[in-house]
Order: C-alpha cells, then structure tokens, then sequence
C-alpha cells in the first residue's frame, strides 16, 4: 500500500476527524500514561486547528491536520527508502511539491521538521473542504518495495476502521484482553460512563479522563444546572468540515 492507496480509502473528513477522536479516547483510557500511547487529538492544537497525531515510539509518526480549509496528513516512516534522510535531506520528489497554498504554512511547521529544517515526511495527502476527494502528489515511487513510503505501516487502522483492526491492534501493543463491544461504543462516539470505561481498564476512572475528555473534543453529555444530563453534544463535526 502506498499513499495513493490510502487516498482511495480514507473516508471524508467528518468521518475522518471522528476516527481520530475515537482512537485517541480509547488510547486515553487503555494508556492513563501519555507518554505511552499511540494515538492521541488536541482538539485546540492551533488557531481554528485541531491535530490528531500518532506516534509508534520507535521513529514511526503521522500527523492528521483539521482547519476550515480541510484536512493535512503528513506521514513519516523512518525506515522507509522514500525517507529524506536518504535523499541528501529532502523529501521523495513529487510528495509534497503539490501541496495546496493554504496548507503550505503546514509543510514548514516546527512540529514537522527537524532541527536541521528537513521535513520529517514520506507520505502526503490533503483533502481541502470543496473536494471531494482525497489528493496527492505525482509519486515515482522507487522499485521493489511493497511498502515505499510506510503508508501500510502508518495508516492501517485509518483505513481500516472496524472496531476489530482497533481491538487486534490494542491487544498486540498493550498486551491485554481488549473488549470489542467497548470499543465499538467509543468508535460510535457514545458518550463515556464508568462502566464503559472499566470494561476497557479497570483502573481508570471516569474523573479521571477529564482533562483529555477535553482536550480531544469527545462528545458528553451535558448537564443541567441540577446536574442531571441533556441531549448534549451532536456526534457530527463542526459547522463546515
């Protein structure tokens, strides 16, 4: 698979962006230590800007850029041939070189390249708000490589968005019985309850999910000023996206 592939089975970006909620609340309670998980979302990363990143811990990384404009994925995969380090420092012709003006402050943002100024990219795919379709560049990627660009690697469980792809991947990296009804309920963006939570671990509690229930937008439901819950948020995205 390659990111040509990738484009051709992401969903849109309303579907997209509740993925990425959903992987980041499920990492949030299976991993109470951020430095540990994989997935996470910062739904006020930026100016009208939310971030859902992934890190591997072995060099391995993508980032997932939400705006009014649309949507950024920039993916890294640091074995793979088409990686800058092995192209005198800059990235695989054809990557990057279309990417749109208005995600262009993107390609040099800090977070994204190295001390070095090298984007820290073999993998590249937008989708601005009136397309409708995902975009990439024009790509000779080098032969005899299955995996080129590390697409297979970094994008699986986007392009593979059944509550199962999570649940053999959680049990894999966190070593623990991963409870797949649990998991659908996050991946339907039904608001948390404790049991919810303790089904998934044991020994987190819902209060102590509050700070990331925040930061990555999760919908719950509201409350009234006697404490008892209303409709709440709405499980689509923002007005726009």
């Amino acid at each position: 698979m390659t990111v040509h592939d990738v484009a051709r089975r992401l969903p849109c970006i309303a579907d997209l962006r509740n993925l990425c909620r959903s992987l980041a609340m499920l990492d949030a309670i299976l991993s109470p230590n951020w430095e540990g998980r994989y997935y996470s979302f910062n739904a006020g990363w930026g100016d009208g800007e939310e971030m859902a990143p992934m890190r591997n811990g072995s060099g391995n990384e993508y980032s997932v850029v939400f705006s009014a404009a649309g949507v950024h994925v920039r993916g890294f995969d640091h074995e793979a041939p088409m990686s800058p380090y092995g192209n005198d420092g800059e990235p695989w012709p054809g990557v990057i070189d279309e990417v749109p003006e208005v995600f262009k402050p993107l390609i040099e943002e800090p977070a994204f390249i190295d001390e070095d100024d090298v984007p820290v990219v073999t993998a590249c795919l937008w989708r601005e708000a009136t397309d409708d379709r995902w975009r990439h560049g024009v790509i000779d990627f080098p032969a005899g490589w299955s995996d080129p660009d590390g697409a297979t690697g970094l994008f699986g469980l986007l392009v593979d968005r059944s509550p199962e792809a999570f649940q053999r991947f959680a049990e894999d990296y966190y070593e623990v019985p991963v409870d797949l009804e649990a998991v659908r309920d996050v991946y339907a963006l039904r608001p948390l309850s404790q049991q919810l939570v303790s089904s998934l671990n044991a020994e987190v509690s819902l209060a102590d999910l509050a700070e990331d229930i925040a930061e990555i937008g999760y919908p719950q439901p509201a409350r009234d000023e006697a404490g008892a819950s209303t409709v709440g948020e709405s499980l689509g995205s923002p007005a726009g996206w």
